[in-house]
């Protein structure tokens, strides 16, 4: 065990510092010269001015140098000062962050009771009401996210008026209300997800043997269904939700940007529209460090959860 986490560790290492290479190789691509930016742009900017801005912002420097200063500034917790407001970066994502933390919470606690209820319904009941909620889910899941979220504005913010379309709300009850319409719009195509394999997971788990022998001797269906179907399912419902989970830390970019909220999806928006490289930066190492962080800590429970994988990973 501990010669496994210390391999995952060392691995989860090794992929932080490529996807924060290419994280910075990618931003400095895009097309637009950040100097001229910084300059105020292109009217009236003299080469000497140019060479000035390049010198003091080190962007004279060549990719690997400027790579490095980065990524030991990001160690010390210096992920620098935004170009477009002048503050600290740290600062930015300290204000924006916990908005989006709140909205993939509530998405995940919709994806997660309705997903797992749908796919236990369908595995229990069968027939009509099986086809009935893989048909539901599969529109679900074939809907964008942006056109659930339109069509979820139009109907209960605009014509019917339930909930507020825009901002995230203050305090426990005005978050949940504003952040509804957003949570559900990232949830529907999750729940499609999780239901398909709670059902085939139950379904797996109802075929085993000592299931059989369990409802031959007698025991009530429901007790099977919790006890010993349900309980063995819980590895890949669980590895899948938090895989889910972890994606849609970057899956709030559009849908922030859909319903005006300020998140950290909504931030990476605008700095990609104005150049400022050090949000940028920050916020797509935030989302890869977290989606990371996330299928790590997935990967290291499912043996908890289903001894079989952990006495397969024992033998090798």
């Amino acid at each position: 065990m501990v010669r496994r986490l210390v391999r995952r560790i060392a691995g989860l290492i090794a992929t932080l510092f490529a996807a924060s290479f290419v994280i910075f190789a990618s931003v400095y691509a895009a097309p637009g010269d950040p100097a001229v930016f910084l300059a105020g742009g292109r009217d009236k900017l003299t080469p000497e001015k140019l060479a000035t801005v390049r010198a003091q912002y080190h962007l004279d420097e060549p990719l690997v140098v400027q790579y490095g200063r980065w990524l030991w500034d990001c160690v010390h917790t210096d992920l620098g000062r935004s170009f477009r407001y002048g503050d600290q970066v740290a600062d930015l994502l300290a204000a924006r962050l916990p908005t989006t933390l709140e909205l993939v919470a509530y998405a995940t606690v919709l994806f997660v009771l309705l997903g797992v209820g749908a796919g236990v319904l369908a595995a229990v009941r069968r027939g009509w009401v099986d086809s009935a909620v893989v048909g539901a889910t599969t529109l679900a899941g074939s809907v964008p996210s942006f056109v659930a979220a339109i069509a979820l504005i139009s109907l209960f913010g605009v014509q019917l008026g339930w909930f507020p379309v825009t901002g995230g709300g203050t305090g426990f009850a005005g978050t949940v209300h504003h952040l509804t319409l957003p949570a559900l719009s990232m949830a529907l195509g999750a729940l499609a997800i999780i239901s398909r394999v709670t059902r085939q997971a139950m379904l797996d788990a109802a075929a085993a043997d000592h299931v059989e022998v369990a409802r031959a001797c007698g025991v009530p269906e429901r007790e099977i269904v919790l006890r010993h179907v349900l309980r063995n399912a819980l590895g890949p419902i669980v590895t899948m939700c938090g895989l889910v989970t972890a994606g849609m830390l970057a899956g709030t970019v559009v849908i922030e940007t859909a319903f005006g909220i300020s998140g950290i999806g909504s931030l990476l928006v605008g700095a990609i529209n104005t150049h400022d490289f050090p949000v940028a930066q920050a916020v797509l190492l935030l989302m890869v460090t977290g989606y990371i962080l996330a299928t790590t800590v997935v990967d290291l429970v499912h043996p908890l959860l289903d001894p079989r994988i952990k006495a397969a990973r024992s033998t090798v």
